[in-house]
């Protein structure tokens, strides 16, 4: 079977780029087979019209709007494989082979957790990456802020913004600077150089942070920005990334390094959140449907 574009990930890139390629009028096969990266997260928040929706009822809402549009398939299915060039792509499916004009990758990332004991349990409950999308729904608790390397620490005095309380763990991983210390010290940010040992929590809550040596710490609440890599249909398309390992793309088209293949959401840009990532995908979708339209169109195979 032949599509126009198929489309990578059924996350709020991909099924907003959908519904943008659907209303365009071209044939459009959604993938869509997880894992999805927010679903430890109880619910959707600072997405306008839809502050509050879990992330389930957030796809079911959106796929639901998607069934209007009869050109536009979805599929709840892993991409295994994706070959070929532009206007003649095939892509391989967990279930059978279909073509494609164009490819559209809205695969989001994987996030690599902190390998500290508790927090896989408490991901998206007790441990968060953005303050936009959950500091509300805990402002003014015990706030801790796991800091990688010493550029995160200013993150640290960012999160005052939500509450008086709020301590930046390094976790023995780096030497905080004299001069961010007092910085931190300013702001109302304590600061604690020990090794974690462990996260400790009561009734799927986190309630305290155990060290190597020394008195616990007790927090409400702690903020990661993981490491992340892309996904394995990502890496094996040998696309140029930048620095931070996103996938470097075009800034009108969205088109990556491999002509024919655009991408959009979380795979191509640090910040990160569900209205970001729609937005992205929205505009990738413009993008490649203008090029996509003008190629058929002067190569007179638009009707």
């Amino acid at each position: 079977m032949s599509y126009d574009v198929v489309i990578v990930g059924g996350g709020p890139a991909g099924l907003s780029a959908a519904l943008t390629l659907g209303r365009a009028r071209k044939r459009v096969l959604l993938c869509d087979a997880g894992p999805r990266r927010n679903a430890a997260a109880e619910h959707v928040h600072n997405f306008v019209t839809r502050d509050g929706t879990t992330p389930m009822e957030f796809r079911r809402i959106a796929r639901r709007q998607l069934e209007r549009y009869p050109n536009v398939e979805t599929r709840d299915v892993s991409v295994e494989e994706i070959r070929g060039e532009r206007g003649a792509f095939v892509v391989r499916p967990a279930s059978d082979t279909v073509e494609a004009r164009r490819i559209l990758l809205c695969t989001g990332m994987i996030d690599d957790l902190p390998h500290i004991d508790g927090v896989a349990a408490l991901w998206g409950t007790s441990i968060f990456q953005c303050p936009y999308c959950h500091g509300w729904e805990v402002q003014d608790r015990s706030f801790g802020l796991l800091a990688r390397n010493v550029e995160m620490l200013d993150f640290a005095i960012f999160l005052r913004g939500w509450t008086s309380d709020v301590i930046a763990l390094t976790d023995g991983g780096f030497d905080v600077p004299s001069d961010a210390h007092d910085r931190l010290t300013r702001a109302g940010v304590r600061v604690d150089e020990r090794r974690i040992v462990r996260l400790v929590a009561s009734s799927n809550h986190l309630q305290r942070v155990e060290f190597v040596d020394g008195t616990p710490v007790g927090l409400d609440v702690l903020f990661a920005i993981p490491a992340q890599q892309q996904v394995p249909v990502v890496w094996s398309l040998g696309l140029t990334h930048d620095a931070k390992g996103y996938v470097q793309v075009d800034e009108m088209s969205r088109e990556t390094s491999m002509p024919g293949i655009h991408a959009g959401g979380d795979l191509v840009m640090s910040a990160q959140g569900a209205l970001l990532a729609a937005a992205s995908g929205t505009y990738a979708a413009a993008g490649l449907n203008r090029a996509l339209t003008m190629e058929l169109a002067t190569n007179g195979v638009l009707p």
